[in-house]
């Protein structure tokens, strides 16, 4: 599993933003136990009232409005939703909302709902931090939405066998390497689903959308401004394909194909992060970066390191393994400003020292300082798993990961191989539908791709907006994992403009 990043941008807020818009973003969560209650304030059910007659929809059960109380500078509510939307008398689930209210409530026009992806990023923490235009964050309230099992919304729970797992040796050389990495796998999946067996199956996307459309109607609003990132924008689609007319503006960055299977996905996104290797490698030997040698070599040299022995620590708490360095790796092309982070910790590793990429592999999965992972990456796969088609045979994604590692030997075979505990979870998958082409009711959609995006290929976004009725693509010629709102203008003008007052951005609009 591989995360998020983003072009050269101000040091500062590409920092803030790679904690908030990585594919397994810090979440900043509660770990209490998100057993399932009932209550009889359940959105979905009526409280009292007649409900409400919306665009292209029967009258809907009302739902009670939201009650905003202080927190910190904010405002923060929340929503009691049904884990299964087929059964709103069921049991519930309750979703965290904070709310940065508009900053000229004279002037406001309604609310941007914000996601920074994962799935596992919390979006509370993006409506935080997000550093949206002024003309929009004046006229319009911004809200976060911690998704189902994610942040402060019911959170999962069950990362006992975390470390193991990703400090086991990601490349099989024989039947031992699989056995062992399996077997670990295993160990975490079984915690799973002994902890959450009724709930793994309500953990996908279309409830998460499902769930969106309660909050819009817990708002109060006809219709809603989505703006997702990465995972965010599988958020948007799905709820664009529910509820069409209850699209008031939508944009997604950093998209994902829903119509590719698990394996599909995974090959592209080796393509990208390899790819992405390749800028750094360009760049570090064409600027240097510290390295007393080419930075592929170096880069070659540290994976053949650790697959005979783990690089030892200094201060690290373990050494730098196999697990270790492929996920220093993924962090530290996530963008350009961990670049040179990155180097650092590959030249340490050259002068027998592992500790640099024991923190690039902690930052990666969140790790704290004492050693705990508040928010692990279950809901990652609890999604993930989900929400694609997946081989149900292990030795499926083993040989997978064998071809991808032939054509990417850097990263290719340990993303492949992340995703055997999709062949071993619990629950079948759920595939995600597209949005169909002949939709009524759903407005231009802006489409943003980015051409070194590693994590989720420029061309998945190109293939999403030809799909979408309507849609507009935006092309950022850059390195990086989504790029709205990071200062770049000719991105954030033309957008802005849409978001505040609907005008959408010419066709073929391409950023340099």
């Amino acid at each position: 599993m591989i995360a998020g990043r983003s072009t050269r941008r101000a040091g500062a807020v590409a920092a803030a933003l790679l904690l908030l818009l990585g594919a397994c973003s810090a979440q900043g969560a509660s770990t209490a136990e998100p057993e399932p209650t009932t209550s009889t304030t359940a959105a979905g059910r009526s409280p009292g009232g007649s409900g409400t007659t919306t665009p292209g929809h029967e009258t809907e059960p009302a739902v009670e409005p939201l009650r905003w109380e202080p927190c910190d500078r904010f405002q923060c509510a929340e929503l009691v939703v049904p884990v299964d939307h087929d059964e709103p008398d069921g049991p519930t689930l309750t979703l965290s909302l904070l709310r940065r209210p508009a900053s000229k409530p004279d002037q406001r026009e309604g609310a941007i709902l914000v996601n920074p992806g994962g799935p596992g990023g919390s979006a509370i923490d993006l409506a935080k931090a997000l550093p949206l235009p002024s003309r929009l964050t004046d006229r319009f309230d911004v809200i976060g939405v911690d998704p189902r099992g994610v942040g402060r919304s019911s959170p999962l729970d069950c990362r006992t066998h975390l470390q193991a797992m990703y400090d086991a040796d990601p490349t099989m050389e024989d039947d031992a390497d699989r056995a062992a990495y399996l077997d670990i796998s295993q160990q975490f999946v079984d915690e799973c689903e002994q902890r959450y067996a009724d709930l793994l199956p309500h953990l996908g996307t279309v409830d998460v959308a499902k769930d969106m459309d309660l909050v819009r109607r817990a708002l109060g609003d006809e219709q809603i401004t989505w703006l997702g990132y990465s995972y965010g924008t599988s958020i948007g689609q799905q709820y664009a394909r529910l509820f069409p007319t209850h699209v008031r503006a939508m944009v997604i960055d950093g998209v994902v194909d829903t119509t590719q299977t698990g394996l599909e996905a995974a090959r592209d996104q080796a393509a990208g992060f390899d790819g992405a290797l390749d800028a750094f490698v360009q760049d570090c030997d064409d600027d240097g970066c510290g390295l007393d040698r080419e930075a592929g070599e170096a880069l070659d040299d540290v994976l053949a390191t650790v697959e005979r022995q783990p690089i030892p620590e200094r201060r690290a708490d373990r050494p730098a393994g196999p697990g270790v360095a492929a996920l220093a790796i993924a962090q530290g092309v996530r963008a350009p400003i961990l670049w040179s982070q990155l180097a650092r910790s590959l030249d340490q590793a050259l002068d027998g020292t592992g500790d640099g990429l024991v923190k690039l592999a902690d930052a990666y999965l969140s790790r704290l300082d004492d050693g705990t992972y508040p928010n692990g990456f279950e809901i990652y796969f609890a999604v993930s798993c989900l929400d694609a088609a997946w081989p149900d045979d292990p030795a499926t994604i083993f040989r997978t990961a064998k071809e991808v590692g032939a054509e990417h030997p850097r990263v290719g075979e340990a993303l492949v191989n992340d995703y055997v505990r999709c062949a071993i979870w619990p629950t079948p998958p759920q595939p995600l539908e597209p949005i169909p082409s002949d939709i009524e009711g759903l407005p231009p959609i802006v489409v943003i791709s980015t051409t070194g995006d590693p994590a989720t290929p420029y061309e998945s976004g190109v293939r999403v907006a030809r799909s979408i009725p309507g849609a507009v693509l935006i092309t950022n010629e850059g390195e990086g994992h989504t790029i709205f709102a990071q200062g770049k203008r000719c991105i954030d003008d033309p957008v802005a403009d849409y978001l505040t007052d609907l005008t959408v951005p010419p066709a073929g609009l391409r950023c340099p």
